[in-house]
């Protein structure tokens, strides 16, 4: 198995194949119709996947403006590749180099605090949020 899998930006033609990569990892409440998930990926300024071969195993995405802040959307890997450095990677790729930049995101999945504390991210207790509504 190779341990160093490819990440990359989407391409948009991948939009369908990640949409059924996320479902597969529970996240079909997220992505909606394959016309919904394509908008969503289009106006997200930064995507990525991590490839292993020509297998979707992991994507993440994030909205910034590039100079001051950044909202972390998601990371997903599949659960078979997990502890392998993909999802680090698909965050490092997503926030770039500007450290001039802060990155914010919700970390309510088991296990997500850690993950993110790993990488820097600390627990605020200045962020607010409005939720969706269900």
């Amino acid at each position: 198995m190779n341990n160093n899998p490819n990440v990359r930006d989407m391409l948009p033609a991948e939009a369908e194949s990640v949409r059924r990569f996320l479902g597969q990892n529970g996240w079909e409440h997220r992505t909606g119709s394959s016309e919904y998930f394509a908008q969503l990926v289009r106006n997200s300024q930064r995507t990525a996947v991590a490839l292993e071969g020509e297998q979707i195993i992991g994507f993440a995405r994030g909205i910034t403006d590039g100079l001051s802040n950044g909202y972390l959307s998601m990371v997903v890997v599949d659960g078979q590749h997990r502890r392998r450095g993909i999802g680090r990677s698909l965050v490092e790729h997503i926030m770039g180099d500007n450290p001039d930049i802060t990155w914010v995101l919700r970390a309510g999945r088991e296990g997500a605090e850690a993950f993110f504390a790993g990488l820097g991210f600390e627990t605020s207790v200045i962020a607010m949020e409005r939720p969706r509504l269900k």
